[in-house]
């Protein structure tokens, strides 16, 4: 099995259409060697800002071929999750030999399984396919939790190396970290506006949809708080909290792809039944960041005095 350092930034990234509602494989392929350039810890395409709901299971596996293929030397993360057991592990397969280097599965969704489920289902995708597997609990997706109990009993398969919380509830995610102390296994941030709270509990590091545009900031602040600078990383926390909270005004990806375009990484194009950010929210998207670029050059500025 690939061992796999999950401390640090892991942007969620999204996946960029053409005109024709088509991959834009040239688009995703920059956006991947700009955001390593950007110093992030690795990349995690196709999964909920991916918009992998609206991706046939061929392009899902051509995303991740197209961001290994792309990559220097960072790892990629492949979302590979489902609601089905059988088409989570075909999903799994096939990411593993696109070559990812480990998976992450987002909780069956819709049909809600009880918690023995959730452990049957898991174990079933880490005993057949053998790369580090994180999973992935977000309630407002899914409709089920994964309790603290259960991450710990799944936390003993040698092959689930982590846990991606984005259920909102510090508690809960706090109890996770210390039920699964003596494993070797890593609790992420999966919600953005929580990050520095969830370092604060144990946790080592985010898969981060505002590390889509604030790529180097994001990982300040991680890295800051990964080394006791909580100072720092509370100016940064602080710094990218209108950022944060703005990204999720409407659906995940559509702001987040708004914001991209405004930056000019490529147009905000999103797959039905997802639809543009609406003209209010774009203009507030627009002033809030040319304040971080304002405030980027100030501290550039200094930094060259």
């Amino acid at each position: 099995m690939t061992t796999l350092d999950l401390r640090g930034v892991y942007p969620a990234m999204t996946t960029p259409f053409d005109e024709d509602g088509s991959i834009d494989f040239e688009q995703l392929q920059s956006d991947t060697r700009r955001l390593e350039e950007a110093g992030v810890d690795g990349l995690v395409p196709v999964g909920s800002t991916g918009e992998s709901a609206t991706l046939t299971h061929d392009e899902h596996v051509e995303v991740v071929e197209a961001v290994v293929e792309a990559v220097e030397d960072v790892p990629v993360i492949a979302g590979s999750g489902s609601n089905s057991t059988r088409e989570a592990l075909e999903l799994s397969r096939r990411s593993a030999d696109a070559g990812a280097d480990a998976l992450l599965l987002i909780s069956p969704y819709y049909n809600k399984p009880e918690q023995s489920g959730l452990v049957e289902h898991y174990r079933t995708l880490a005993d057949e396919v053998d790369l580090p597997q994180i999973v992935y609990n977000v309630p407002g997706r899914t409709g089920s939790n994964i309790l603290p109990e259960t991450a710990a009993t799944l936390a003993e398969h040698p092959n689930i190396v982590g846990y991606k919380a984005a259920s909102g509830d510090l508690g809960q995610i706090s109890q996770v970290v210390e039920y699964t102390q003596d494993e070797d296994f890593a609790v992420l941030s999966g919600d953005d506006g929580l990050t520095l709270p969830v370092l604060s509990v144990g946790g080592v590091g985010t898969i981060s949809v505002v590390a889509n545009i604030e790529p180097a900031r994001t990982g300040a602040m991680v890295h800051s708080a990964l080394q006791g600078d909580y100072e720092r990383a509370r100016e940064i926390h602080h710094e990218l909290g209108p950022l944060n909270r703005h990204l999720f005004v409407e659906t995940n990806p559509i702001p987040v792809k708004e914001a991209m375009e405004i930056r000019g990484y490529g147009p905000a194009r999103l797959r039905p039944p997802l639809t543009r950010l609406t003209e209010e929210n774009t203009e507030e998207m627009r002033r809030i960041l040319d304040e971080l670029a304002a405030e980027q050059a100030v501290t550039d500025g200094g930094s060259a005095e």
